[in-house]
């Protein structure tokens, strides 16, 4: 066995704050007469009977665990590498044996940047296939969105534990409805291009977006910023009659810049909603209903509203036009 003597290494504790001296003896680590410290980690392990083994200067073994990731990353990524994720679980020991070890070779920094992820839990309890209480994406994609999906995600920190359920997904996809009402509603919008209307500023939205995405990806108060806006331009639509197009622009631009392009959330866009011929035909009922509505002819168009309303289809009327919702 060749083993890492932890103490040679000024640096090792700094990603996690841990200090050498402080750490219990033993503690998570096995306790092994070969070592120095019993800190100490393997960078190579001799042979086991039954077990892949290669030849090298030290006999026959293999890599151990920390160092294969090591290579890997400088094979591929070079000696100093931008970003490294992983679970919170990995923080110590194994991305600070990663920097001991990758440092100590090439006595570059080894990461400029690490991110790390809290757990993804199913009724309180960690998700993983050793426990047998996971699901996979392709299973839940079969149900949801992957919008709704990513706007669950984008709700908890990526540092924190997220408890999933399927409560929890049908929950935001009834937040999503606010962010596509807006974009349906901003569609209908007919642009005026008359002079002297009122306009909407949304940069102050766009900063405090970036802002918090700036502060170590703070998503949840990234969403809050956007429904800010959200709420706010809906009470400049309904106060205004006109709206210019340039408004119509920089909201669609706001919208897609923020939660399209950042959080991947797909929008003004039939594709991820789902729209398709069916939608095509809600949509010619309703120039159906507004032609009967101008011809005076109410019966029919109140008898194409309650029709649809039976089939978990809601109109609504605004100035802007009729937009609809889908219940499930």
């Amino acid at each position: 066995n060749v083993f890492y003597n932890v103490n040679k290494f000024k640096g090792y504790g700094k990603l996690s704050g841990k200090n050498i001296d402080d750490l219990e003896s033993g503690a998570r680590i096995e306790i092994n007469e070969e070592k120095k410290n019993p800190l100490d980690f393997s960078l190579w392990k001799k042979a086991k009977p039954n077990e892949p083994a290669w030849e090298s200067p030290w006999g026959k073994g293999r890599p151990g665990w920390h160092i294969e990731c090591s290579a890997m990353s400088m094979k591929h990524l070079g000696e100093t590498i931008d970003i490294h994720a992983g679970g919170n679980d990995l923080i110590f020991p194994h991305h600070e044996n990663e920097i001991a070890q990758s440092e100590a070779c090439c006595t570059n920094e080894f990461v400029k940047y690490w991110i790390h992820f809290g757990f993804l839990n199913l009724n309180q309890e960690k998700m993983s296939k050793s426990l047998g209480n996971f699901f996979t994406a392709r299973e839940i994609l079969k149900e949801h969105s992957a919008n709704s999906i990513r706007y669950l995600f984008s709700q908890t920190h990526y540092s924190g534990p997220l408890n999933f359920s399927k409560e929890l997904l049908e929950s935001s996809e009834k937040g999503l409805e606010k962010i596509y009402n807006l974009v349906q509603r901003i569609e209908n919008i007919k642009p005026s291009m008359a002079d002297n209307l009122n306009t909407f500023e949304n940069e102050r939205y766009l900063f405090a977006f970036e802002s918090a995405m700036d502060d170590n990806f703070n998503t949840p108060q990234a969403l809050a910023s956007i429904y800010d806006f959200i709420r706010d331009f809906n009470k400049f639509l309904n106060k205004n009659d006109q709206v210019a197009k340039n408004d119509i622009i920089k909201a669609k631009n706001f919208l897609t810049k923020t939660l399209t392009d950042v959080l991947g959330i797909v929008l003004f866009s039939t594709e991820e909603k789902g729209e398709s011929k069916e939608d095509d035909l809600i949509k010619l009922l309703i120039e159906i209903r507004q032609k009967a509505k101008l011809d005076k002819n109410y019966s029919l168009a109140d008898e194409i509203r309650n029709k649809l309303s039976e089939l978990g289809i809601t109109l609504a009327d605004s100035k802007e036009g009729t937009t609809y919702k889908i219940s499930k």
